[in-house]
């Protein structure tokens, strides 16, 4: 029987993919896709929620309602992990992202609002919702800077690295352009 993608048989190789090639893999996952799920923890337990999100660099942003479950959650306990994943179409195309970090809420009266608040695209939200464009939201704006992120990618197997990668943000203040420090 012939088989589409022989170089998945067999054990996975084990070896790692250089910082800055794994970083754009990163980075190409999370422009080409825009949901995410949330997972926060509360009084009732974990809590997964489908967010549509952007990017900056290494930091996830999306809004939400204050009065929302996944906020109060983040008020409580700010560690999150979100999960970022392109569609599967099989092992082959098996690409996701986990990443690890601290949630901030942001409001206009913070000084990182101006930072973080132009990679947040408010417009065609309130084009669908037939609001005045000259009247952008406020926010908050919630920012989750990656601490640490587990990139899993199966075509990597075709190199011969492993399908499961791990970045580590550096000790210390990060990078203007990309975070980033050697694989963990």
């Amino acid at each position: 029987m012939p088989v589409t993608n022989p170089w998945l048989a067999g054990p996975a190789p084990k070896r790692r993919l250089p910082r800055g090639r794994l970083e754009e893999r990163i980075l190409n996952l999370l422009s080409s896709q825009n949901m995410c799920v949330l997972a926060t923890a509360g009084p009732d337990g974990p809590l997964a929620t489908p967010v549509r999100y952007f990017h900056l660099d290494f930091a996830l942003l999306f809004t939400a309602e204050t009065s929302s479950p996944k906020m109060r959650n983040i008020a409580a306990d700010p560690r999150v992990s979100l999960g970022v994943f392109a569609p599967l179409v099989g092992q082959a195309s098996s690409r996701g992202a986990q990443l690890f970090g601290r949630a901030r809420v942001l409001t206009a009266d913070d000084p990182e609002f101006g930072q973080h608040w132009p990679a947040y695209r408010w417009q065609s939200d309130h084009v669908e919702r037939s609001r005045d464009l000259a009247e952008p939201p406020t926010g908050p704006l919630v920012v989750v800077d990656a601490e640490r992120i587990v990139y899993t990618e199966h075509w990597l197997r075709r190199d011969g690295y492993a399908p499961r990668q791990f970045w580590t943000r550096p000790v210390g203040p990060a990078p203007a352009a990309a975070g980033g420090a050697a694989d963990g």
